[in-house]
């Protein structure tokens, strides 16, 4: 495992995903496994890139880490712009690193798009971006709201309009900056690039649970952030200027909770939203996950306890030639 860093060749390198609903167990089952075969993790997660974004986050303390180096964690601040791209160009810096070293990525998180974007290489075909149309939908926005830009995205690229919420004016503008340049919906683009088969020597899992099991498992989370001080991290948040519009606030818990601050809802409302959007989250998740190729089930009601799991995880390993034997 030595790749050039100028020039990287992917083809048979190893990786290894491990993947699954929110809550579901993966923080502890990755570090166990990058203890057992010598790996690093990567953070596959849309909200654990941002400094101060803890609680809310569940991002993984440094007494879970138990050592064991993790990447994209606190690397961004709410400001900034996170998405698919940057994720795929900041992790790929970091499995080419891991694999200098002699050691094996692992990328741990929920977030499937951003696991599809490194597990096939996707083009994203990045193009310039279109300034006169950029500043005439963005002043259409003003005018009219972000729903009659998304309103139009629903003409041109309907499959598009349907994965992009109508408050992520970004994407949607780029998705119709895409169409616009191209003459090609950018669904139909990515949707060609996802059908590509993974050059990586790679294997991936799926964490899964009993879903009753699982929602249990959802709400003891949400009611942990309360007791652990997630309203005054997003206050801090919302004193240093975070709004309800970045791409950072967007994640489950943060946007709530401001909800709350402002006055719009009650402490129980935001909770309760919270949990039930997570549940509906993790649902979204496994439909995603069974659409997918090539993924390998863990299922916590077959395979009981973590070391149960994680021994069926280095057999499958063993069978792909990848972190070698007997570790």
């Amino acid at each position: 495992m030595n790749p050039n860093e100028d020039q990287f060749d992917i083809a048979g390198q190893p990786l290894i995903i491990l993947t699954g609903p929110t809550a579901v167990g993966k923080t502890a089952l990755s570090v166990a496994l990058a203890k057992r075969i010598g790996g690093e993790i990567i953070s596959a997660d849309s909200m654990q890139v941002y400094r101060g974004m803890d609680i809310g986050s569940a991002k993984v303390t440094e007494e879970e880490r138990q050592g064991v180096p993790h990447h994209l964690i606190d690397v961004l601040d709410p400001e900034d712009e996170f998405n698919v791209v940057l994720f795929q160009k900041m992790a790929m810096k970091a499995i080419r690193e891991i694999l200098s070293r002699g050691r094996y990525p692992i990328l741990v998180g929920g977030t499937g798009f951003y696991i599809q974007s490194v597990l096939y290489n996707i083009d994203f075909t990045e193009n310039h971006e279109d300034g006169v149309l950029r500043r005439n939908l963005e002043e259409l926005a003003n005018r009219e709201g972000n729903e009659a830009v998304h309103k139009l995205l629903e003409e041109k690229d309907p499959a598009s309009a349907a994965a992009i919420h109508p408050n992520n004016l970004k994407r949607t503008i780029r998705a119709l900056e895409y169409f616009n340049q191209t003459g090609e919906k950018i669904s139909e683009h990515n949707a060609r690039e996802r059908e590509k088969t993974s050059v990586w020597n790679s294997a991936c899992f799926v964490l899964t649970d009993d879903r009753r099991c699982l929602y249990e498992r959802i709400d003891r989370r949400v009611d942990k952030m309360i007791s652990n001080g997630l309203v005054g991290e997003v206050r801090e948040l919302k004193r240093k200027g975070c709004r309800r519009d970045m791409v950072s606030m967007q994640g489950l818990g943060y946007k709530e909770i401001l909800d709350y601050l402002d006055s719009r809802c009650t402490l129980e409302e935001a909770v309760y939203t919270v949990k039930r959007d997570s549940r509906h989250f993790a649902k979204r998740q496994l439909t995603w996950f069974r659409r997918e190729k090539d993924v390998i089930w863990l299922d916590r009601t077959k395979l009981k306890t973590d070391e149960e799991i994680l021994n069926c995880i280095m057999e499958i390993l063993r069978q792909k030639g990848i972190a070698g034997a007997g570790t």
